[in-house]
């Protein structure tokens, strides 16, 4: 039995380079780095102190300011993308029916920096200070839900919490809701704001953040390289408009790409080591081929996790490696977080939206700072300068503490 075709309507992303896609695209393609110095609290005590911010964002161009006020930052950003998101589809929401209309929107996090804030006013001047809106700025699922209320969207609505694999999650699962043709339009992706004390003074605790380039912040983030030393945290939300292909077609949309694989599974191995063998990504990555229908030969670009830690970088290529075999040598596996930094629970989102300007453009963007080859990660990442090459399949991959591992499956659009 054929399934409908679900397609990439629109793109919606905050990123530290600025709003929009466009904005986003075109620094990727010109390998621009947006990490530098922590400028969003006195980072000078920790062990890290570098960060991919997005330092000009106004929440009050998307939002009413006392809703704003009343709402995280991760919920702005979710907000944001998602209007940017429904601009670039092209989407008149007096047209279409909001019954059909779904948001899935996760965060890996959630609104730390409402915990924070709350806990101080708590702890420093007692519980009369504390927020009514704490609770419900705090949850996870509240970006999705304020984005409904925003837009007006009464279909499925929920979120997806999976660390740093939240948002490849997000994407696939809303694939099999229009699959099922409950809704006809889906607004998914993820949303992080953790650039905060505790957070960062959490990861530095579990020496996993870049430490040995405090001076140099530009040089922090080398996916693959061997000179890696840990992840650079970056904030933004990604959203995506997926859209039933013959409602698409009906409204008269553009398509960027078909997305047409899913695959989602657990190492079941350890809380934050990825499974050393490779074994649960490279079922994953199985799954995800077989649920598109595509061979190893087929696919030309692998969007990697690729987050510039000793072991991700490592254990990641090993399960590239064990599902393509020798059709590994013939891939293009960059990662992008070189430049944006690592946005937890928007990484897959945000690294959606790459794949499908990649296919749109036949623009592959490169892994910065690659200068020192790794034995161990030996794969064609498109080393420090984009590429120019037509891409008829790209794939995303992404792991999340817990085990989690992700992959998406976008394919040029033939009609």
């Amino acid at each position: 039995m054929s399934r409908e075709k679900i397609v990439v309507t629109g793109l919606g992303v905050i990123s530290p380079f600025g709003d929009g896609v466009e904005v986003f695209w075109d620094a990727l393609k010109n390998s621009k780095i947006a990490i530098g110095k922590v400028s969003l609290f006195d980072a000078s005590q920790l062990n890290c102190q570098v960060a991919a911010e997005c330092k000009n964002f106004d929440p009050t161009k998307y939002m009413d300011p006392k809703e704003a006020k009343r709402s995280d930052r991760y919920t702005h950003f979710a907000v944001a993308a998602a209007k940017l998101a429904i601009a670039d589809a092209g989407i008149n929401m007096d047209e279409v029916n909001r019954d059909r209309m779904g948001v899935l929107i996760g965060s890996g996090v959630g609104g730390m920096d409402t915990i924070e804030k709350q806990s101080h006013a708590f702890f420093d001047r007692g519980p009369r200070r504390v927020s009514p809106f704490m609770i419900p700025n705090l949850l996870s699922n509240m970006s999705s839900g304020v984005v409904a209320i925003e837009l007006g969207a009464r279909g499925v609505n929920f979120s997806v919490v999976s660390a740093c694999a939240t948002g490849t999650h997000a994407i696939g699962e809303a694939m099999l809701h229009l699959q099922n043709g409950r809704e006809d339009i889906i607004l998914a992706g993820g949303s992080e704001a953790a650039v905060t004390p505790l957070s960062f003074a959490g990861f530095c605790a579990m020496k996993a953040m870049a430490t040995n380039f405090n001076d140099t912040p530009e040089r922090a983030s080398r996916p693959f390289d061997a000179d890696r030393c840990g992840f650079v945290m970056g904030e933004g939300a990604g959203i995506l408009v997926l859209e039933r292909y013959e409602h698409a077609v009906k409204r008269g949309a553009k398509i960027y790409c078909e997305i047409s694989g899913y695959g989602a599974t657990c190492d079941a191995y350890h809380i934050t080591s990825p499974d050393v063998e490779g074994n649960g990504l490279s079922h994953c990555l199985e799954r995800v081929l077989a649920d598109a229908g595509v061979s190893v030969d087929q696919v030309d670009y692998i969007n990697a996790h690729g987050t510039s830690t000793p072991y991700n970088d490592k254990f990641e290529t090993a399960a590239i490696r064990k599902v393509f075999g020798p059709a590994a040598d013939k891939l293009m596996v960059s990662s992008t977080k070189g430049m944006t930094g690592h946005m937890l629970g928007a990484a897959g989102a945000i690294e959606a939206a790459v794949c499908a300007k990649t296919i749109q453009e036949g623009i592959v963007p490169p892994t910065v700072n690659y200068e020192h080859p790794d034995p161990d990660c030996d794969l064609d990442c498109v080393p420090n300068v984009a590429r120019e090459h037509n891409v008829d399949i790209a794939v995303s991959t992404n792991l999340g503490f817990g085990g989690h591992n992700g992959a998406l499956l976008f394919r040029k659009f033939k009609g």
